[in-house]
């Protein structure tokens, strides 16, 4: 059997040759003008996949797209992202038009070598989020092999996650699923120095990060828009706006926490600053000179060089968050220039979040390359760097 940290079977252990095996996968992605926007947890979802379907086995993948709440549930189908997945594998994908019962068995029986088949999405079916036994029966008439690929979603107790694995006689991690726990586990025993990058709109999203960091960073490197309540708290007399005043005092305790841990904590010394990031340039100022009505859009060129100096003398990496309105051209230098300092780091490199991953998406793909690991998940990575159990992880245990 595989070695594995957490003792778990992964796909390289299980006979898949001549069996039904579905995966399941994280596509869990908008789409716009018919196209994923980000195709990265598709890319990512690639090896496993092809891994499978060189065993000889008959590849069923299992996915959802939005809340089944949501009054556009109906419309939301797998196919843009089944399209997308035939592109960059090469593979047939064969979509019927349900996920249970008589139209995906008769796609499983149908298919042929290079083909595979993407159940259309599992949220239509209220039995999903509510983890009803009898749906995840439905989706095991359809299997002989169970694998769960999605990280992102393991913290959610549903029918796919964790009724199903456990009804199933033979369940593995795959590989994307596999190099999470060893990407995140050289962040929970890191060597050292540890830097961490967190940028970002939201503090309260981030905040979750911070406190799970304070036991494990040397270094946290803050920017985006949540350095301004971190410079608000550090008592700087600013004009600022998106600044988050109910939160100043809860920054004042991780900061002061930091200085009692010996944890050294950088914040933007100038700025980028425009009245909105629809305009077509900035003006640089130092943080103590924000004119009035002008928020913060970048880190500015001295930020970018002091947090690259911190990123080249780190031995492991985390980021989580841009640095400032990558979307916008005038306002990416920053992030973009946080990409190249992490890649030219001679550390171990661990990205992760929604956002970080969208301003990747941007970047060369010999960047992209740069970085050992870049985790399609969310709150999973919180969850797990702060030790709390998964339900899909612990279903998958035998």
């Amino acid at each position: 059997m595989t070695s594995h940290p957490t003792g778990l079977r992964s796909i390289r252990d299980l006979d898949l040759a001549r069996h039904r095996v579905l995966i399941r996968v994280d596509f869990d992605i908008p789409v716009k003008k018919g196209v994923p926007i980000d195709d990265t947890r598709i890319r990512e979802a690639i090896p496993t996949i092809r891994l499978a379907m060189e065993a000889g086995a008959r590849v069923i993948l299992a996915a959802h797209r939005g809340p089944s709440r949501s009054k556009q549930a109906h419309r939301l189908s797998l196919e843009p992202h089944g399209l997308r997945l035939a592109e960059l594998s090469g593979y047939e994908v064969h979509l019927p038009e349900d996920c249970v019962g008589d139209a995906p068995r008769k796609v499983i029986q149908d298919l042929r070598d290079g083909q595979l088949c993407l159940l259309e999405n599992l949220v239509l079916h209220q039995g999903e989020e509510q983890n009803d036994p009898n749906f995840a029966r439905q989706l095991a008439e359809l299997c002989d092999l169970y694998v769960n690929d999605a990280f992102g979603v393991c913290p959610r107790a549903w029918a796919s996650i964790q009724a199903l694995p456990r009804q199933m006689r033979q369940r593995a991690c795959g590989l994307q699923l596999e190099k999470e726990f060893v990407s995140l586990g050289r962040i929970l025993d890191p060597e050292r120095p540890l830097v961490a990058l967190i940028g970002g709109g939201r503090l309260g999203d981030k905040l979750p990060f911070l406190e799970v960091l304070l036991d494990r960073a040397d270094t946290l490197l803050i920017g985006g828009a949540i350095a301004n309540t971190f410079l608000k708290a550090r008592r700087k007399n600013l004009q600022l706006a998106h600044l988050e005043e109910d939160k100043v005092a809860l920054v004042q305790s991780i900061l002061h926490r930091a200085e009692k841990r010996n944890i050294t904590v950088v914040l933007p010394t100038d700025v980028v600053v425009a009245r909105s990031s629809g305009e077509e340039e900035g003006e640089l100022v130092r943080v103590e000179d924000i004119p009035p009505g002008k928020v913060v859009l970048d880190i500015g060129p001295e930020t970018r060089k002091t947090f690259a100096a911190r990123l080249d003398r780190a031995r492991t990496i985390y980021w989580n968050g841009p640095v400032g309105a990558h979307e916008a051209p005038p306002f990416a230098a920053g992030t973009q220039a946080m990409i190249q300092a992490i890649c030219q780091a001679d550390a171990f490199s661990v990205a992760s979040g929604g956002d970080t991953l969208s301003a990747l998406a941007s970047a060369s793909a010999e960047l992209r390359r740069g970085f050992n690991h870049l985790s399609t998940a969310g709150g999973a990575v919180l969850d797990f760097l702060a030790g709390r159990k998964l339900p899909g992880i612990e279903a998958l245990r035998t």
